[in-house]
């Protein structure tokens, strides 16, 4: 069957969804590994006896390597085929999360999401892609609602699931899991998705990839050194974020001379495409970096299990699937210059509960707490990122949704990166406990050992000491957190500045392509 007769109808038929269910099977697997992950952080921590900041880039490399191939995708799906891309996709992805779980040491598994991130981020904008050509344009309402369902459920699924594994298994069952997931898509993939023949496509800029992705990852790298190091003047610090940096500078200036650069920053002309590209930006690094941290609260502080910080969190996933089919809806008719900034409110003010947090703080809080951002959360993303394709011409939407999706990458890994790392520098400064080191000669501080004795009470009887010693360890831990979201706070509320600007007016949508060309599927961001 051929991929026009897939499209005669306006119903989903059966070849059709036996295509979107290949694409569903992707998307789960892309989308709850970044939420899983995110309660493991704790348990790495232990297991590899590492910094927060360290293992915080178990998160910061996998978005990075999403944000490199992103790009790629389009590319290589026209030079190789759809097909055949998407389940080179699923195998690295599938290999990927192999060997993520066979790691044994924390540089291992950093390495590792590399590769898994290479695999996933190609999943969600080659899927669509196929949908897209398998089911025609004039029925993606239709087939963004069956992609939704994983979107709307990640959030909820992924920190209870990874909880589950993690207190009955172990932490490699967050990776393992997608072992039998990927070989089941792969075998469907090969059955189910249509043959395409690879086209004559652009040329790719791998100058600017070479310069982008690395110079992100080496300042990256400087700034996430800095707890250990403890000042900007060893060389570990300062080396990586000045070759990163000029990396990056270099790579803003190359980017205005290729015929099809990496990022087409000649886009940010358009004013609404800046202002919402801008707010996107720091939003994500606030609410992303300090949304890793919720459940290390709930594990760290509050000493409570996997599966217990997992189901603390539900409550912002629930509140954003109440929010996005509305403000999706809503995006539509309402200008989002109206609607945005009382979204960025409700996060302003749910936020504001885990500054505050202390080894006592209600859970009926927290949780209000969540469920009040997770609402914001849903009336806040999707709109922002309509408003910076709306006014686009259809020539130009494959490369804006490019830009965006790449942004927002980079701010998640930039968020995770900062956060991390202002925890640990908050962390280091508690006070040592006197004649106590660890297996490196290194002195125990009594935020760690409260910490550490939350998750294993064993050490105690290891360790003897004070009651009160743990007490105050608890309660700087609590106000090293606080401390660490008052930052995400403060850029929340930065947010509400560019927010300001977004059109209060109805605009008239670009997308109709005067021309007749066929226009390229936008990138879904997830």
């Amino acid at each position: 069957m051929t991929q026009q007769s897939l499209a005669t109808s306006d119903k989903l038929d059966g070849a059709v969804l036996k295509v979107a269910g290949v694409v569903v099977l992707g998307a789960i697997m892309s989308i709850l590994d970044v939420t899983v992950v995110s309660v493991a952080l704790p348990k790495f921590q232990s297991e590899f006896d590492a910094s927060y900041a360290r293992v915080a880039w178990t998160m910061t490399a996998y978005t990075l390597a999403l944000a490199t191939v992103i790009p790629l995708s389009g590319w290589a799906a026209d030079r190789f085929g759809t097909k055949r891309l998407y389940m080179v996709a699923l195998t690295l992805f599938t290999i990927g999360s192999g060997l993520c779980a066979m790691a044994d040491t924390i540089g291992e598994l950093i390495g590792y999401r590399v590769l898994q991130g290479l695999g996933g981020g190609m999943l969600m904008p080659l899927g669509m892609t196929i949908m897209t050509r398998a089911a025609g344009p004039h029925r993606i309402g239709r087939l963004m609602a069956v992609l939704g369902i994983p979107m709307l459920l990640g959030p909820i699924g992924g920190p209870i699931l990874g909880g589950w594994l993690i207190d009955t298994a172990s932490w490699h069952w967050i990776f393992l899991i997608n072992l039998p997931i990927g070989l089941i898509a792969l075998i469907y993939a090969q059955f189910a998705l249509p043959k395409d023949a690879p086209e004559p496509s652009e040329s790719f800029d791998f100058v600017g990839m070479l310069m982008l992705s690395p110079g992100l990852a080496l300042f990256l790298y400087g700034v996430s050194s800095l707890p250990e190091a403890g000042t900007f003047a060893e060389a570990k610090v300062w080396a990586p974020m000045l070759v990163g940096g000029a990396l990056v500078v270099a790579f803003v200036l190359y980017s205005f001379k290729p015929r099809h650069p990496l990022l087409d920053l000649r886009l940010f002309r358009n004013r609404s495409l800046t202002i919402a590209s801008v707010t996107m930006f720091v939003f994500i690094i606030a609410f992303m970096g300090a949304g890793l941290l919720f459940p290390s609260y709930f594990l760290q502080v509050r000493g409570e299990s996997t599966l217990a910080a997992g189901l603390l969190m539900a409550p912002q996933g629930i509140g954003a699937m109440i929010t996005m089919p509305i403000a999706g809806t809503l995006a539509d008719r309402v200008p989002i210059g109206r609607t945005v900034p009382f979204a960025l409110g409700l996060i302003v003010v749910g936020f504001f509960g885990f500054t505050q947090v202390d080894p006592q703080t209600s859970y009926w809080l927290l949780g209000g707490s969540l469920f009040v951002m997770g609402l914001g959360m849903g009336g806040t993303m999707m709109p922002i990122m309509t408003s910076a394709l709306r006014t686009l011409q259809a020539q130009e939407v494959a490369r804006g949704s490019t830009l965006v999706n790449i942004l927002q990458q980079i701010g998640g890994s930039v968020g995770a990166a900062v956060m991390s790392v202002i925890l640990t520098n908050e962390l280091n400064g508690s006070r040592p406990i006197p004649g106590l080191v660890d297996e490196s000669g290194k002195p125990i501080t009594e935020a760690g050992l409260a910490i550490a004795s939350q998750q294993r009470p064993e050490l105690l009887q290891q360790m003897p000491v004070d009651p009160s010693i743990i007490e105050r360890g608890l309660d700087f831990a609590a106000k090293s957190f606080a401390s660490t979201f008052w930052v995400a706070f403060a850029l929340v509320v930065l947010t509400i500045i560019p927010a300001a600007f977004l059109p209060r007016r109805r605009q008239p949508a670009q997308l109709d392509d005067p021309q007749g060309e066929q226009v390229r599927t936008p990138v879904v961001i997830h």
